[in-house]
């Protein structure tokens, strides 16, 4: 991380603390049970705990902390949302999609485990989220519970991240090509969904009222395809070890990204322009969101 200065310290200590208080969110939900079911509890503790940046738990605390929420409620929802961001990288890491041997610097799940307890450890987080979400001790309020589980749903599904993943897939084949007016709107759907979902639901918690959250869906809107483009420009000029997993395979297969269609340079700017444009949307907050705006910093700096 080379953001710096103090919201860079700010964002230091809230990612070191809530990767800490995620892993500990997990832990209390996967005891390992002393029947057969012990493989895939092991399997989902690998992928859920000690691993991850937890941007997206950040977001929802970060979030949710503007508007007085307890920190306990939003853990809860920043763990179910990160627990299918878990899902969707174990699903994504197999042989039959991207077939990765590497992430977050250790062996990917199907490589420690197999493939099948790899697929059911996918599911079973999946499910887990709407668990979380579904208990009265995330949130007492039955409409907020409702509106949670919706919008995590909806940034899921066939209209979010995993409407994203087939539009990447389908790149992938013979004479199917992407504009940047499609590719903006693949990483919508397969990256930003859940990074403005995480800004939702902390929103939600909160109980403000739609037409109150409409800068906030800005910042996320921007800071989503900030993240995509500098992971875009990680692929090609990062460096693996640092990353934690495999880049350059973008380049190897061929795929259209903003850096492709773009070039380096003037990804690099455009990441640099949202981001600012993301700060912007925060006008209204004082110092209450720094973090979210070291945040937006931190996205286009990072190495990994």
């Amino acid at each position: 991380m080379t953001v710096v200065g103090m919201q860079g310290d700010l964002l230091k200590d809230g990612l070191a603390r809530v990767q800490s208080e995620i892993d500990s969110v997990f832990d209390a939900f996967l005891p390992v049970p002393s029947d057969t079911r012990a493989r895939l509890v092991e399997a989902m503790r690998y992928a859920a705990i000690g691993g991850g940046k937890r941007v997206r738990p950040l977001l929802v605390v970060t979030t949710a902390e503007l508007f007085g929420v307890d920190r306990t409620a939003a853990l809860r929802a920043g763990a179910a949302l990160e627990a299918i961001h878990c899902y969707s990288l174990i699903h994504d890491d197999l042989p039959c999609m991207d077939d990765d041997d590497l992430r977050h610097g250790k062996a990917t799940l199907h490589q420690v485990y197999d493939e099948a307890t790899a697929v059911l450890a996918g599911d079973a987080l999946h499910a887990l989220a709407f668990e979380i979400l579904a208990d009265p001790e995330t949130s007492a309020d039955p409409f907020v519970r409702s509106e949670l589980i919706s919008t995590l749903g909806l940034a899921s599904g066939m209209n979010g991240m995993a409407g994203g993943q087939m539009m990447d897939m389908v790149a992938d084949e013979d004479g199917v090509t992407y504009d940047l007016q499609a590719i903006t709107r693949l990483q919508q759907l397969k990256t930003g969904a859940l990074l403005s979902c995480s800004v939702e639901m902390g929103a939600i918690l909160g109980k403000v009222p739609v037409e109150g959250r409409t800068h906030l869906r800005a910042y996320s809107r921007d800071i989503g395809l900030a993240f995509q483009i500098a992971d875009d420009l990680l692929d090609v000029t990062g460096d693996a070890e640092k990353a934690g997993k495999a880049l350059r395979k973008d380049e190897e297969q061929g795929k259209q990204t903003f850096v492709t269609l773009m070039g380096v340079d003037k990804a690099r700017e455009q990441a640099r322009v949202l981001v600012d444009q993301a700060i912007g949307h925060l006008s209204s907050h004082g110092s209450e969101a720094d973090t979210l705006r070291a945040l937006a910093r931190f996205i286009v700096e990072r190495d990994r």
